[in-house]
């Protein structure tokens, strides 16, 4: 069933959504359960900067390893949210500009800007990363700190899989501008209660 969108011709006075398809609401579907699943590191890090404060300020004990997985965590839950943030529409935009615009020339100028720009760079840099965490994994590269954590390819790796999450959601985000630019893929009618019941879409 066709998904119905309002107006697409005129002045988004209002944000409208976007038409879902078939393969955007499974890619957002991925996106948004690892996103928050992610949001539970943001409690990881709040008790392991608890617990450095605590070790320094209180017992004069500080440590390293600690502090540095504190950083690791808190990279980690930013890597995995981007897509997220990507599919739930809620990256940062020149809005003053954009909402003066009507719903079909914002998919089409952000269409032209995923496929022209956003994509080729994100590739660029998940072709950059992925030997980057390999060769830190190679040769089981550690922290420079004596007390520091060993393992870092596993911090490593979270930089290309958190950007491979963000290719995944612009590729989702650019098929639903096609379908309401060219009507494919075919737009389908999505749960009344998706948006607090797993799908991100705004």
């Amino acid at each position: 069933m066709s998904q119905p969108s309002a107006s697409p011709d005129l002045p988004a006075t209002a944000p409208q959504p976007l038409p879902s398809n078939r393969l955007s609401w499974y890619l957002d579907r991925l996106i948004v359960a690892i996103g928050r699943a992610s949001a539970w590191l943001w409690l990881l890090v709040l008790l392991v900067v608890l617990s450095n404060v605590f070790s320094r300020f209180v017992m004069a004990r500080g440590s390293i390893g600690l502090e540095e997985l504190s950083w690791h965590l808190f990279g980690a839950a930013m890597m995995l949210s981007l897509g997220y943030a990507v599919v739930r529409d809620d990256h940062v935009r020149v809005d003053v500009l954009r909402e003066k615009l009507s719903l079909r020339t914002q998919a089409r100028i952000e269409l032209l800007g995923i496929a022209l720009l956003a994509l080729p760079v994100v590739s660029l840099m998940i072709h950059t990363l992925v030997p980057y965490a390999y060769t830190a994994f190679i040769y089981q590269e550690h922290s420079q700190a004596p007390s520091g954590l060993p393992y870092r390819f596993i911090f490593k790796s979270v930089l290309p899989l958190g950007l491979i999450l963000v290719a995944i959601a612009l590729v989702s985000r650019a098929s639903r501008c096609s379908t309401l630019l060219f009507q494919f893929p075919r737009a389908i009618q999505t749960p009344a209660d998706d948006r607090n019941g797993g799908h991100p879409n705004p």
